[in-house]
Order: C-alpha cells, then sequence, then structure tokens
C-alpha cells in the first residue's frame, strides 16, 4: 500500500461525543450517592449499597450471622458484634431472625455504652412484633437502656411490660424491683426481687440490691444475712473467673 493509498482510506470517526460533552468514570451507577446524606468516602456505606444492590436474601444465612455475632461478644468485640447483627437484620426476611438480630444489637451498643444507639434496636425490635417471644427480652433490655441514658421513669414502664409479656422470666423480675426501689417502692421492689430468685434468677446483684431494700424497709437483721449471701456468691463468681 502507498502513501496515496494511505491518505485515501476512510478510517473510522467513531460516535463522537455529545454536545455539550458529559464526562464518564469508572464508578458503577449504585455508587452514584447524595454527599449530602452519605460521605463517599466511607467505606462501610459503600459496602452497605453493594450489598443491598449485588446481594439477596437468599444468598446469606441469617442464623449463621447471628452466631458470628453471638462469638464477637463472646470475646468481647463489640463494635464488630454491632455490624453483623445489623447485616443479619438487613437481610433476613424471617421477623423472628430480624427481631432476635435487633435485640442482639441493642446489647453489643450497650456493651459498648452506645445507650441512645441501644434504645433504637430495641424500639425497632418492639416494631416488628410486640408480643413475640423476642419482646420480653427487647423490653428488658429497653428499661435498663432508658435508665442509663437518665429516662428512669420510662425505664420503669418497660420493666412492667417485659414482666406481663413473660412472668416466667427472672430478669425481667429483677429489673421491676431495681426500678422500683429506685423510685421508693421498697415493699413492691422486694417482691419483685423475691420472684426473681423464685425463678432461679439468684445472683450477687440480686441479693445486693435486696439486701439494700431490706435495708430500706427497716429489716436490718435479714439485710445483712442477705448482703452476707452476696457476698459469698460474690466471691464463688470471682473464683470462677480465675479458673
Amino acid at each position: 500500500m502507498t502513501d496515496d493509498d494511505r491518505r485515501d482510506h476512510d478510517f473510522s470517526e467513531g460516535q463522537g461525543f455529545d454536545d455539550p460533552y458529559e464526562g464518564f468514570d469508572l464508578d458503577p451507577p449504585e455508587l452514584d450517592v447524595d454527599p449530602d446524606r452519605i460521605d463517599p468516602v466511607d467505606s462501610r456505606a459503600v459496602a452497605d449499597m453493594l450489598d443491598e444492590r449485588n446481594v439477596g436474601p437468599e444468598q446469606v444465612d441469617s442464623e449463621q450471622l447471628l452466631d458470628v455475632g453471638m462469638s464477637y461478644m463472646g470475646i468481647n468485640r463489640h463494635e464488630q458484634a454491632v455490624d453483623t447483627f445489623e447485616r443479619a437484620a438487613r437481610f433476613t426476611d424471617d421477623d423472628g431472625l430480624k427481631q432476635e438480630a435487633w435485640v442482639n444489637k441493642g446489647v453489643a451498643h450497650a456493651q459498648l455504652e452506645e445507650y441512645d444507639e441501644a434504645i433504637g434496636a430495641y424500639r425497632e425490635a418492639l416494631r416488628i412484633d410486640d408480643e413475640s417471644e423476642h419482646a420480653a427480652a427487647a423490653e428488658t433490655n429497653l428499661a435498663y437502656a432508658l435508665w442509663e441514658a437518665g429516662r428512669s421513669e420510662q425505664a420503669l414502664e418497660h420493666a412492667e411490660r417485659a414482666v406481663e409479656l413473660d412472668e416466667r422470666s427472672g430478669q425481667a423480675w429483677y429489673n421491676r424491683g431495681f426500678f422500683l426501689l429506685e423510685r421508693g417502692l421498697v415493699e413492691e421492689a422486694l417482691t419483685a426481687f423475691d420472684n426473681a430468685t423464685r425463678l432461679g434468677f439468684r445472683n450477687a446483684e440480686v441479693l445486693e440490691e435486696k439486701a439494700r431494700a431490706l435495708e430500706e424497709a427497716g429489716e436490718h437483721d435479714r439485710a445483712e444475712e442477705v448482703a452476707e449471701e452476696a457476698e459469698q456468691l460474690r466471691a464463688k463468681e470471682q473464683e470462677k473467673l480465675m479458673e
């Protein structure tokens, strides 16, 4: 082919550019975020967006995620537990699993002393179903988180609700007794503590609060006996931790 032949050849001019020209980038459209709502360099936000677009509920074993989250809790990696429980809740279509994940997420937040976030998680669990098997646990833990957040009046309301939902929960009765005692309702608090121990929820903390209630009721001898029993239990608990 001569130089003249090359000059006469019609090369492809392509499709050209639009007028006005619109730029392009290599990012997928799902990463086109509103910077007023989401920090575009927040790697977790990006991962969440990709999960929602590319991963379906049928591809995720939420029960296994719950187990992973509980394992994180067991080794005090509560931040990782929060993320794991949130993903378990997002990817399951089972309301029971979703509610359990939200309750556990609240517990993980509470361990981090993130009580506002814990309150939000427990309320989300109750929004799903406020009368299910997990509702009593949500109410019990919500009461504690509200008290830690300085909202003691609301705390008692939810402690009462927890007992209504599950009268066999020793933890719920203990919480009720604690909040009643905080409000000076000593006799009612003692009844609640007795119910808690009768249901098998018997530890040093319960006995210490019961001793405090007996002291406030003027039953000093009984208060001393219960306080000694609490001290013995506390020593045994410490021994187990050292083993």
